[in-house]
């Protein structure tokens, strides 16, 4: 199993490493794994959203290789409602300024690609899915992002779902950025298997939070 751990101009370091090092640590326990970072520019240094933390793609995003792909959220300052007088610089460090610009690149494109395709998972940390609505790609599926964002979500024809992983299929998405450690154990657990994950949560003395939200079994009454 390939997975791949997209990186853009601006995103969030924690929502890529979490989950990129649980996959890491799996590799110890089978060799049914392997990871890349990736960038949908191909190889190179790519600036996260903090001054001075930079992580490099070791290869270009490819969908046809890729088994599941993991897409990060940015790291800025949301714009609260009503403020109007943030200068150009500040206005170009903002979350939502940073997401429209991952779109003008080809990972739009290169994710369309992959939700398209038999078998490939595409999963988000964050606000990536919020990258993938803004690109109008999952309209009417279900998903969860930082909960700051959920408005946004819903906004963009998202179902949104407060849970803090979410499994809509071959797209799964979890909620704030510490939220990427359980959405790799469980990935991990999903696809490999119970055992390995196992093994990984008990070297990382990490323990996941929450059930992981699946469309399936009778609705809750009375809420």
């Amino acid at each position: 199993m390939l997975a791949q751990f997209v990186l853009f101009d601006g995103f969030d370091p924690l929502d890529v490493i979490g989950p990129f090092e649980v996959f890491s640590a799996a590799k110890e326990f089978t060799d049914l794994v392997s990871v890349e970072l990736v960038a949908a520019d191909g190889p190179g240094e790519v600036r996260s959203g903090i001054p001075g933390v930079s992580l490099t793609a070791a290869a270009g995003l490819d969908p046809e290789r890729a088994d599941l792909i993991v897409v990060p959220g940015a790291t800025g300052r949301m714009v609260p409602r009503g403020e109007d007088d943030l200068t150009d610089a500040e206005r170009e460090a903002t979350i939502p300024a940073i997401l429209g610009r991952a779109l003008t690149t080809g990972l739009p494109g290169l994710l369309a690609k992959a939700l398209a395709k038999p078998g490939t998972i595409v999963a988000t940390v964050c606000g990536g899915s919020l990258i993938l609505s803004m690109a109008g790609l999952i309209d009417g599926r279900n998903a969860v992002t930082h909960h700051q964002g959920l408005d946004v979500l819903g906004a963009g024809g998202v179902n949104v779902i407060r849970a803090r992983v979410v499994d809509d299929g071959d797209l799964v998405t979890a909620g704030g950025v510490t939220s990427g450690l359980d959405l790799g154990l469980y990935l991990l657990e999903r696809e490999v298997g119970a055992k390995v994950a196992l093994a990984v949560e008990e070297l990382f003395e990490h323990e996941r939070r929450g059930v992981a939200w699946r469309d399936h079994g009778p609705a809750p009454v009375n809420t």
